[in-house]
């Protein structure tokens, strides 16, 4: 058996469970781990538990420690580092002459290996600029190809609601998201209120639609026949949050209803 937990490489990497070597690590912090060829760093995204030799479909890499000041320092400046690897890399993809949008890039921890994070409308040849970049930088080069949800958590920034993006605050991955849940959640089936900054229906759709599952059951639609004190009418609004709804009588008067 292993106790493990998940940690996100760098900042933008997937999601992978590490042993604890036998450490303790809280949701949040920052760890510096063995990559497949050297160190790297990321963060603990989840509490500890424990899994089976035969749940372990690959070989389980170790946290080796928590970062301590000289690892966030050299983590700071890695980020520098990879802004100026950013200009070059956009540089070479003008004159290579690629139909691709260059968005990040992140160097590991050791500084053995740079991800150099892109969009592009189709598939990019980009075997030669592969080769032109780790002849100028001297280290192992990766190209990773990202939607646009992944993007929006790159670059980060405020959604409608006026909260930082959950996907660059929070969530481990990508879920999906369909109009459906819109419609269950009782919101306005336009694009412009219910997408992201990614052009996306917005993640919180997808990660609030079991608690809007549990919260409407009893409860009636709109339009549906309802029955109160007062007489019986017909349902013209809910309130889901509030498990609450608006009965209009034959008369006019609107009554509004609470189930506990």
């Amino acid at each position: 058996m292993f106790e493990v937990v998940e940690v996100r490489l760098r900042e933008a990497g997937k999601i992978l469970y590490f042993s604890t070597n036998g450490m303790k690590f809280k949701v949040g912090d920052y760890v510096i781990v063995e990559a497949d060829r050297g160190l790297d760093y990321g963060q603990v995204m989840s509490e500890s538990e424990v899994l089976l030799d035969s749940d372990v479909a690959e070989p389980l890499r170790r946290i080796l420690r928590k970062t301590n000041p000289w690892d966030l320092l050299q983590v700071d400046k890695n980020k520098k580092k990879a802004k100026e690897l950013v200009q070059t890399c956009s540089q070479k993809i003008h004159e290579h002459k690629l139909s691709m949008k260059l968005i990040d890039a992140e160097l590991s921890f050791d500084r053995s290996k740079v991800v150099f994070y892109f969009t592009a409308a189709d598939r990019v040849d980009f075997r030669n600029l592969v080769k032109d970049l780790a002849n100028i930088f001297k280290i192992r080069i990766e190209l990773k190809q990202i939607g646009v949800r992944d993007e929006a958590r790159l670059l980060g920034g405020f959604g409608p609601c006026g909260r930082g993006l959950c996907c660059a605050s929070f969530l481990k991955d990508f879920e999906p998201v369909t109009i459906r849940m819109a419609k269950e959640q009782a919101l306005p089936l336009n694009p412009t209120k219910i997408s992201g900054i990614c052009g996306r229906l917005m993640c919180c759709l997808g990660y609030e639609y079991k608690s809007y599952k549990e919260l409407i059951k009893g409860l009636p639609r709109e339009g549906d026949s309802a029955k109160t004190e007062k007489g019986t009418g017909k349902v013209v609004s809910v309130n889901v949050l509030k498990r609450s709804y608006v009965v209009e009588l034959e008369d006019g008067t609107q009554v509004e209803k609470t189930i506990k």
